[in-house]
Order: structure tokens, then sequence, then C-alpha cells
């Protein structure tokens, strides 16, 4: 049997300033391979070559003109690349880039799970959900860790973050087995190598600490409801692994709807968002 790639290790970064792209990519990859400045040059060349294709085309002059003063289109100030920056790093690796909704990318919308990397992009953020060594992760940079997915779950999440507007690409091709970068050249100050017993920890206690406070405003609102929960109930949720998931059904089983728990869980979070510009 063909061994773990990576040594059964899980290669993720965490939100560093407005640099979701590389995270992405990095993760889709699984090392550290790129960084902004890396991306930025290849926006850079794309600019080039765009600009050289608008001088030989038969636009008139004063669009063209228009075109050369304008900014980068592959970069945005604010540091967001755009979905061509990302098929250029992604093709060094001999890897390709295809929207979803292309007629080739078909077998992918009926069974995901068969595939191996997915890319989302909405509202200037980037992130990639990956399977590795045979299990799905959600590497969103603005988790603390990856996400685990089972393989009815994915589908579900697709389906939601369609639903919600997102852009999703499929990814293909010989994806790198194993990180080529020495150990000792592959940090880059927000990446981490963890196992899948690490992510499961960090994400179980972030999830709880998350789900405390919704816990005990859900108890001060409706405590005779709280109450009215059977033993049975109460296993049920103390099984799940999902703390939304588990307010969700909380909510539900006391006849309330579950507004904030279900639209927690279907929806990703989003950097523009003013609660996350701390960690943009």
């Amino acid at each position: 049997m063909e061994g773990a790639s990576n040594g059964g290790m899980l290669y993720h970064e965490v939100q560093e300033s407005k640099l979701c792209a590389v995270h992405c990519v990095n993760t889709v990859l699984q090392g550290p391979f790129f960084s902004e400045f890396d991306l930025a040059a290849l926006a850079s060349d794309l600019d080039t070559k765009e600009r050289q294709m608008m001088l030989k085309g038969t636009a008139a002059a004063s669009s063209a003109g228009d075109f050369l003063s304008e900014e980068s289109h592959n970069v945005s100030l604010g540091g967001d690349f755009s979905i061509q920056v990302l098929q250029k790093a992604l093709e060094v690796w001999d890897l390709q880039v295809i929207p979803l909704e292309c007629p080739v990318a078909e077998p992918a919308q009926i069974d995901p799970e068969l595939e191996n990397a997915f890319i989302c992009h909405l509202h200037d953020h980037w992130f990639c959900i990956r399977k590795v060594n045979g299990e799905w992760y959600n590497f969103d940079s603005l988790y603390a860790a990856p996400q685990h997915f089972s393989k009815f779950y994915l589908s579900a999440y697709l389906d939601s973050l369609k639903g919600s507007g997102w852009s999703i690409f499929l990814v293909r091709g010989n994806f790198p087995k194993e990180c080529p970068i020495p150990s000792s050249e592959a940090s880059n100050g927000y990446g981490q190598w963890l196992s899948p017993e690490d992510a499961e920890r960090i994400t179980k206690s972030c999830n709880l600490s998350q789900a405390s406070p919704r816990r005990k405003n859900m108890a001060q609102q409706h405590p005779e409801r709280l109450l009215s929960l059977d033993e049975t109930d109460m296993q049920v949720l103390s099984d799940m692994e999902d703390e939304d998931l588990k307010a969700a059904i909380a909510a539900s089983l006391m006849d309330t709807p579950p507004v904030t728990a279900s639209a927690e869980a279907s929806t990703p979070k989003t950097e523009n968002k003013d609660s996350l510009e701390k960690t943009a």
C-alpha cells in the first residue's frame, strides 16, 4: 500500500494580513511552496502580457490607453489576487483549475468525493477544500486548524457554498506527494504541520469556546425548554462532534428556529466582515 503523503501530516496556514490566496495555493499543494512575492510576480507577468495583447489588438487607441493607465487587473491594492494568478501558480505543478460549472467538471458536481481539491472564492477571500490521505478537510485560513469533512458533508457543504454565491473551482492533476522543501526552510511564519489528531483537538477546542456563549444565551432565554430535553436528547447532543450542529439540533428540539446556528454552520466566514478584521 502506498504510504501517506508528508508522513500523514496536514499542512495548514492561518490567516496573515490579506494573504488568503497564498494560503489557498499552499494548502492545495500541501506545503509552503509560494510566498506573496511569488504570486505578485505572477500577477505582474500577467498584467504585462494583457497590456501587450491590448496594444496588438484592434481596440480603439483610447480604450487601450484607459486599460494601460489602470492598476493591476490581477492583484488589488488590498492584496487580493485574481483566479488567473492562482491558476498560473498551480500550473507550475501541472495542476489544472476548472470552474465547477464547466461541462468537463460535471462528474465532480455529481460525486465530488471522487476528486482531490476545490478552490472557493467570495468577497476577496480564497480557501481550499482538499482530500489528504483519503480524508477531506476544509483548509480555510480563517480557521485555527483544518476541519475534517465526511464525504456526505462535503457534497452538502459545496451545495451550500454555491447557494450562497461562492465561486467554486475544481483542481485536477498530479498533486505533490511530498513537500520538497527542507524542514529548516519550510516555516513561513504562518504555516504549520499538524497531525489529524491535533487538527481535530484544536477544532473541538475552538468550537467549544464559540459554542459556550450560544448555549448560555439559549439557556437564559428558554430555561424551561432546556429542562424539557430528556436524557436521550442530551446524549445525542453530547455525541455530536460539530458544536454548531449541536446548537442547531438543541434549538430544534426546543421548537425554536436555529437561525444563528444554521447560518454559521452553512456559511463560511469571510475576511471582509467587521468581526474578522483583526485576522485580515
